[in-house]
């Protein structure tokens, strides 16, 4: 026979093991719940032979455990001791990021906390007959927990990337609200990354290539595209009409969609739209007018 007792003072803990022991399929396991003077205990006695798939069961049960219903509280605790200066609302956010970061890779990420896991509490239960829950998460998961250290600094670097980019956002925001029009309208031609400015007579626009005198500043950048748009923010035109040849609505469409508002709109089905599909950039750079016929 082989006895084990799980020590916790988790109520929720408790009523988690005492349903999975109750649904597990290994035969010959009898189990109880009793309140001794500093811990709840739940108390398995395995009256079969098959050890392996006993502790295996176990171990099983308690790496899920961790996973499931006690690995938000441990990411909280991290993000709350080494970032303690973000308010509440900023570390919901920061733990949101969290999951999505464990969802991005979900089955490598899942297996190998779940292997962490699995082998720690093996080893332990197969040569010990009491295991003190919190105790043996805090002390001896040390590599589950370096696995969460690393995903809340990701999340917070991916938190602060994303207020930057708010906070760029609404100062761009700020200054074109601020400024006069220069002019009515402006074609944005946009394909892969790559864009071209044409103006209400489809002529090119030559991009504003200062950046030293741009009318932003930001570490935030859009590569070639940071010309494209310093050349919007100079003109502030009336309206924008983004043509979008791959279909493709990337981050500098989003940030110009949430920098000019209601002046953004979008095509991907008009006879410029058509004209540039049949075109290379190289091809339309050559020439300083575009001649777009008309869509019959």
């Amino acid at each position: 026979m082989k006895s084990l007792c799980i020590k916790t003072n988790d109520s929720n803990v408790i009523s988690y093991l005492l349903n999975e022991l109750k649904y597990s399929k290994l035969e010959n396991i009898y189990f109880s719940e009793n309140q001794f003077k500093h811990y709840k205990n739940v108390i398995i006695h395995y009256l079969g032979n098959d050890f392996a798939s006993f502790y295996s069961k176990i171990s099983s049960i308690l790496s899920f455990l961790v996973i499931d219903e006690l690995e938000e509280d441990f990411l909280k605790h991290i993000l709350l001791q080494n970032y303690f200066y973000f308010n509440s609302q900023e570390r919901e956010q920061i733990i949101s990021f969290c999951f999505d970061i464990f969802a991005d890779d979900y089955i490598n990420c899942f297996d190998k906390k779940f292997q962490i896991l699995y082998n720690g509490f093996y080893d332990f239960i197969k040569d010990n007959r009491v295991l003190y829950l919190d105790g043996f998460i805090y002390f001896r998961l040390k590599a589950y927990f370096s696995i969460l250290d690393d995903t809340v600094n990701n999340a917070v670097n991916h938190f602060l990337i994303e207020k930057e980019y708010l906070e760029f956002v609404s100062l761009l925001k700020l200054y074109i609200n601020s400024q006069d029009s220069k002019c009515e309208l402006v074609h944005l031609i946009y394909s892969s990354s790559e864009s071209i400015l044409l103006d209400k007579d489809k002529n090119i626009i030559a991009p504003d290539s200062d950046i030293f005198n741009a009318k932003y500043l930001s570490d935030i950048s859009f590569s070639s595209n940071d010309f494209t748009l310093n050349s919007l923010l100079n003109l502030v035109p009336k309206k924008i009409y983004i043509h979008l040849i791959d279909n493709k609505i990337d981050e500098f469409i989003q940030t110009l969609e949430l920098v000019f508002e209601n002046r953004v709109n979008l095509c991907t089905d008009c006879n410029i739209c058509e004209f540039y599909k049949n075109s290379s950039i190289d091809n339309i750079l050559k020439n300083s007018k575009i001649s777009i016929p008309k869509k019959s």
